[in-house]
């Protein structure tokens, strides 16, 4: 059995930008940065911010580009896909994005876009400000 899933909670950190392939698909991609933050040994606070790339697809990547921003407090959830590719130098790079299944907002009310066309947008329980230990996650 294998297992490819990946889940974030981050702030979106550009405005997701959407193109539309040959045939017409729309894919949206932005990037999300999650943070984690210890006490070091001497008592400091440390912080340490992670960059993932963030690529949705069709009706979630419509979606991604109407009601996100940069700044935005999301929820992914997707997969991991690597993919490479030859400059014009010929040299190789490599990727790895999240390709996204699913989306919830995370701002509090009233400071996102309002969905339009009668459409709803992806709503999740308000998160409190206080902060959460990784100790104190039940999985």
């Amino acid at each position: 059995m294998n297992l490819n899933k990946a889940m974030i909670i981050g702030n979106v950190t550009r405005d997701p930008e959407t193109r539309t392939t040959p045939d017409g698909t729309p894919v949206t991609s932005f990037s999300v940065a999650t943070n984690m933050r210890w006490t070091n040994k001497a008592g400091q606070k440390q912080d340490r911010a992670e960059y993932h790339n963030i690529v949705a697809w069709r009706k979630l990547a419509d979606i991604c580009s109407q009601y996100l921003k940069k700044g935005s407090k999301v929820y992914i959830e997707g997969r991991l896909q690597t993919r490479s590719w030859d400059d014009q130098q010929g040299q190789k790079h490599w990727r790895t994005e999240i390709i996204a299944e699913n989306m919830i907002m995370l701002d509090k009310a009233g400071s996102a876009p309002a969905p339009s066309n009668n459409e709803i947008a992806p709503t999740a329980p308000q998160p409190s400000e206080e902060e959460i230990s990784v100790e104190e996650i039940p999985f």
